[in-house]
């Protein structure tokens, strides 16, 4: 816990919801210091409006609210799936790439205004608190960090609303009750996590999903796009050039309209337990099977291989908060020098939840059509070599076999 008497101004990651209203007026009270709201708008899909009159009305002077879409999708969401980054083979990281932007900002701006620390709402069980933290510090070795779920006494929502009722903080009808689960969302995806879905042997209910269609409803007629790379990035959508988060945006509409992007997933999470996630990623699932798909054409086979075998460990360090971590950047040089040639287009068909290739080329393509053909390759490949490799690279097979007939 921070000390009280060194606390005269916090940065609080704020989203106007009920939680950060009841933290942002916490603060005041328990640390008697001023509050600097800061609100990123990361392709939620919220007004933020509400957010700058809700900080308005419990007395905020200072209120930041930021459109970091670009920036988003520009220098996180497109660096991690330059590296095909899966956690545990499903989860595209959705929450985790977003949460070390949220961090530089709280950073950047309390050093703008002179504050002694920042805040966040998250949780003492989950990974969150783990990733604004690291963050912070990677950025700001001095920072001082208050989370008020590992400070404060409060048990229940009804605690809070309670809270709110003292304190003269608006409780809308719809928080009164139990929330039916909890809900993060940005541009790259929209997660669900609690309460009904607890139970993993359970299914979700419909009503969880909220961007994508079911698979079932999607329409029954194929969907044709075209999307061109210029190193390892996706630069347009057929043949019309976007910025980054403009094209994120476009491909979310169309996985959404098709049912793609539906995980239901059991993870580990980094602080020790097991918990079950609800992930809608419609625009990411459409970009990672078309950024590979550019890549089979274009990637050495060995620079591939290499590259598959480090992305869990790249997507680990994404999911565990280490985005500043010299470790992450390395790897991500690595990825980069990979992508120089990974430049072309990709055409994929999509069709009630599944993301189909159907066609790619690159002016940097490493496929040949002479070497591989079933027909008559005009000298290109001399099949006679073959045996010389197999039997050099059964030396030691035929070696080890020799001394198991001698036991």
């Amino acid at each position: 816990m921070a000390g009280q008497k060194d606390i005269k101004k916090v940065v609080l990651a704020y989203s106007g919801g009920l939680d950060t209203s009841i933290i942002l007026k916490w603060l005041t009270e328990t640390y008697g210091c001023e509050v600097v709201t800061f609100t990123a708008d990361l392709g939620q899909g919220e007004e933020l409006e509400p957010a700058k009159a809700k900080a308005e009305l419990l007395g905020i002077k200072e209120i930041y609210i930021e459109d970091l879409r670009e920036e988003f999708v520009r220098d996180f969401v497109f660096p991690m799936f330059r590296a095909n980054a899966l956690y545990e083979g499903v989860y595209l990281l959705g929450t985790s790439i977003a949460r070390p932007l949220i961090s530089k900002r709280l950073v950047e701006i309390a050093h703008e205004t002179g504050a002694d620390a920042i805040s966040h709402g998250a949780t003492g069980k989950g990974n969150d608190q783990v990733r604004f933290e690291l963050a912070a510090y990677a950025l700001d070795p001095d920072i001082k960090v208050i989370a008020p779920w590992r400070e404060w006494d409060y048990k229940s929502r009804e605690d809070l609303i309670e809270f709110a009722e003292q304190h003269q903080i608006p409780v809308p009808k719809d928080k009164r009750g139990e929330a039916p689960f909890s809900v993060d969302a940005n541009l790259l995806h929209s997660s669900s996590e609690g309460k009904v879905l607890e139970d993993p042997a359970q299914s979700p209910p419909d009503y969880v999903f909220m961007r994508t269609l079911s698979p079932q409803d999607a329409p029954d007629k194929t969907t044709e796009i075209e999307i061109g790379f210029e190193t390892g990035n996706p630069v347009s959508l057929n043949g019309k050039a976007l910025s980054p988060a403009a094209l994120l945006a476009a491909l979310n509409d169309l996985g959404r309209d098709n049912g793609i992007g539906r995980v239901d997933l059991v993870e580990n999470r980094f602080v020790g337990m097991k918990s079950r996630g609800i992930y809608e990623t419609p625009g990411g699932t459409i970009l990672l099977a078309a950024h590979r798909a550019m890549e089979s054409l274009t990637l050495d086979r060995e620079a591939a291989h290499l590259k598959d075998q480090l992305m869990p460990r790249y997507a680990e360090l994404v999911y565990y908060g280490f985005w500043f971590a010299p470790e992450r950047e390395m790897l991500q040089a690595l990825v980069d020098k990979s992508q120089e040639c990974v430049t072309g287009t990709v055409r994929l068909q999509l069709y009630k939840g599944n993301v189909i290739v159907a066609g790619r080329a690159s002016p940097h393509s490493l496929y040949s059509e002479d070497l591989v053909t079933f027909e008559d390759d005009k000298g290109a490949y001399d099949q006679s070599d073959a045996e010389g490799f197999i039997r050099l690279n059964a030396l030691r097979l035929r070696s080890l076999a020799a001394r198991k007939r001698k036991v």
